[in-house]
């Protein structure tokens, strides 16, 4: 009897239908929309493509010739690896280190996570303030270290350790709880188990935690890899239009700027296009490295 009223799926068709006509109209029908635009001549935004361009391909042979792209590009893979070294490798030491402690987890969770529930606009005009050469907080104190030569933190060659620093302090948090929720779905009997044959905690983390966490850990650098294409505000409000010497550009920040600034709609259009295929090939790629297992 249970197993009959699966059988008639018309029900679930027509609770279905709902979202699917919502990912045609505002998903599916924009990214196509958005293809066939990159091959055609749209004057601003808003305006109505008047032409296909000429040649047709144009701003695909452009972007091949753009030093900024190959730039932007750069820039976004260090991002990625910044990303999973600095935000899920830091992240697993803190969820490891939280899950051995007695008290304060609950304390702890909310003060890493805290930082993701600040505006990412917020937190860009924070450390614009303090990275600022004059009275910045980072020049002020190593000021009172005895460094008399202020560092300019948005000079070229650190200003994207400046730009990435705040980037991946931000969502630390974000992967911690990912990780700690993990950690608290491994059974107390393993680790006693352990403890009652001689492993120390170290051999406990080494042979049970690491292990057992790494589908968590495979998802957490999925989301870390794709996340580093998408990021926007942050970048945008320390470092706008890719400053100094455009050298700070990533994929989402150069298609806003060519999209709002440039007003070249079609070609924030193509790059829009070449961040999705980025997206598709590092997701395949990543997800081959950081295969799941099953236990």
């Amino acid at each position: 009897m249970g197993a009959n009223i699966y059988r008639n799926k018309k029900p679930a068709y027509v609770f279905l239908i709902p979202a699917f006509l919502f990912m045609i109209l505002f998903l599916y029908f924009p990214f196509f929309k958005n293809i066939v635009n990159s091959f055609m001549h749209i004057k601003q935004l808003g305006s109505s493509a008047t032409s296909f361009n000429t040649p047709w391909y144009s701003n695909y042979a452009e972007i091949i010739q753009d030093e900024n792209v190959w730039t932007s590009i750069k820039n976004t893979l260090i991002m990625m690896v910044v990303t999973l070294i600095g935000q899920v490798g830091i992240a697993i030491v803190l969820a490891l280190m939280v899950d051995n402690i007695g008290r304060g987890k609950q304390f702890f969770k909310t003060v890493f996570f805290f930082p993701i529930v600040i505006s990412a606009t917020a937190l860009g005009l924070l450390f614009n303030l303090i990275f600022l050469y004059d009275k910045g907080m980072v020049n002020q104190l190593l000021e009172s270290l005895g460094k008399s030569q202020l560092t300019d933190w948005k000079a070229e060659g650190i200003a994207l350790f400046t730009m990435m620093l705040p980037v991946m302090w931000q969502y630390v948090g974000f992967y911690f709880v990912i990780l700690v929720t993990g950690l608290n779905n491994i059974s107390d009997e393993l680790y006693e188990a352990a403890r009652i044959d001689g492993a120390s905690t170290l051999q406990s983390v080494r042979y049970i935690s690491l292990p057992l966490l790494h589908n968590v850990i495979c998802t957490c650098s999925v989301l870390a890899v794709t996340g580093a294409l998408k990021v926007f505000d942050l970048p945008w409000t320390m470092f706008p239009k890719g400053m100094p010497l455009k050298s700070t550009f990533l994929t989402g920040t150069y298609m806003y700027y060519h999209t709002m600034e440039t007003k070249n709609v079609d070609y924030g259009c193509a790059l829009a296009v070449l961040i999705v295929a980025l997206g598709i090939v590092l997701s395949k790629v990543v997800n081959a490295i950081f295969r799941e297992k099953d236990y």
